[in-house]
């Protein structure tokens, strides 16, 4: 059923889908309360679909899009981005309207070649930037924005009620009818799992944009932002990799739960101080939320147990994930524990070795198994490093 609540006017309608029985968006990041894929429909003299669906929701987007074009016959369908779950119905669009052109850019025809199997460039109108389509009273300005998180994705500017279709970039995790009150959250998720390793190809497309005025932003998952100036704004912190919140992130990797209490006592150092702090356990936790907070705040405690003369694998992860998305300008402490030969303090520093303006706090404490009244001294000492940070 088409969500008409998702609906930017009365010329451009939504026929995206809802999918609340995803478990794992890209197989790695839960969502609890689904996903959406964001498709819309501009109808003018020339009609132009943004993007198809996902192949698990191809039959409602279908639905969605004979609904809304009420027996008219698109001429264009706009492709922002290839990935999988926006591409699935290109093939199937082509088939029912042989008369449809496929929009996008040189980039774009050999991947629909390669996920799909079919060569469409001679349906093709490849567009460069700036270059613009006018559907009557709309007009569409195409603006590039490779790696956003892939090469060929593009935006498009729809400049008579100045809606920016904007792929991949500002978007979401959660259906529409289960978005949470603060979209900032799952957005803040969304894009350090997702965008967060291209910060300067996001930065350059910010800039592209501060000389369009953006009434309203579709991204192609999460709702529709009709006041866009704070989200722009959001997005211009994360991409410079600045510290959203002062706080403290913990994030504990441990085996028989010795390491687990000096982190929570940690914690309750800085709480006692008035210090915002989020713990994970990161062998039960969610690495994403971890790695949410790693960015949103602008201090970091590493907290793991000597495994194998190395590190405990969760905390390797956690590393290679904060390398992959290219953290940097935090305070660092950490917190080694190893019964009889601890390890992982010095292959925690070396994982954070090569991240920009890292700054690793002294004391390092040493735990051999469980806290001793020497490792709490080392903890309160660490406590008020951080405090100090």
């Amino acid at each position: 059923m088409r969500l008409r609540s998702m609906d930017i006017s009365e010329d451009i309608l939504y026929i995206g889908a809802q999918d609340e029985d995803l478990d794992l968006f890209e197989s790695q990041y839960p969502v609890p309360n689904g996903m959406t894929y964001n498709s819309y429909v501009i109808l003018d003299e020339k009609v132009a679909v943004t993007d198809t669906a996902d192949a698990r929701k191809l039959d409602e987007w279908m639905e969605n899009l004979e609904e809304a074009l009420s027996g008219r016959t698109p001429d264009y369908l706009i492709i922002h981005h290839m990935e999988p779950d926006h591409s699935a119905g290109i093939l199937m669009m082509a088939e029912k309207y042989p008369e449809l052109k496929i929009v996008g850019n040189a980039k774009t025809f050999p991947m629909i070649t390669a996920f799909l199997g079919e060569d469409l460039a001679g349906r093709g109108i490849v567009v460069k930037e700036g270059e613009e389509l006018s559907l009557g009273r709309h007009t569409l300005t195409f603006v590039m924005a490779p790696m956003i998180h892939w090469p060929e994705v593009m935006f498009s500017y729809e400049k008579t009620e100045q809606v920016l279709f904007s792929a991949d970039a500002f978007g979401s995790f959660g259906t529409i009818e289960k978005q949470e009150e603060d979209w900032y959250c799952e957005g803040r998720r969304y894009y350090f799992n997702i965008v967060g390793k291209y910060g300067a190809q996001v930065q350059a497309a910010l800039k592209k944009l501060s000389a369009l005025p953006v009434r309203a932003i579709a991204p192609l998952h999460g709702p529709v932002h009709f006041e866009p100036a704070p989200v722009i704004e959001r997005y211009g912190v994360w991409s410079r990799y600045e510290p959203e919140d002062r706080g403290v992130t913990i994030c504990c990797a441990g085996v028989h739960g010795n390491t687990l209490e000096a982190a929570r006592m940690l914690g309750e150092m800085l709480t006692a101080e008035g210090i915002k702090v989020k713990l994970f356990d990161l062998t039960r936790d969610d690495m994403s939320e971890a790695m949410e907070d790693c960015f949103r705040y602008d201090r970091l405690v590493l907290a793991a147990t000597t495994y194998d003369g190395d590190l405990f694998p969760v905390m390797h992860d956690l590393i290679y994930h904060l390398k992959m998305k290219n953290y940097q300008n935090r305070t660092v402490g950490i917190i080694e524990n190893g019964s009889w030969a601890p390890q992982s303090g010095k292959k925690m520093r070396e994982g954070l070795e090569g991240l920009k303006n890292i700054t690793v706090l002294e004391p390092v404490v040493t735990l051999k198994s469980a806290v001793s009244a020497q490792s709490q001294a080392q903890l309160e000492a660490l406590a008020a490093a951080l405090a100090q940070a």
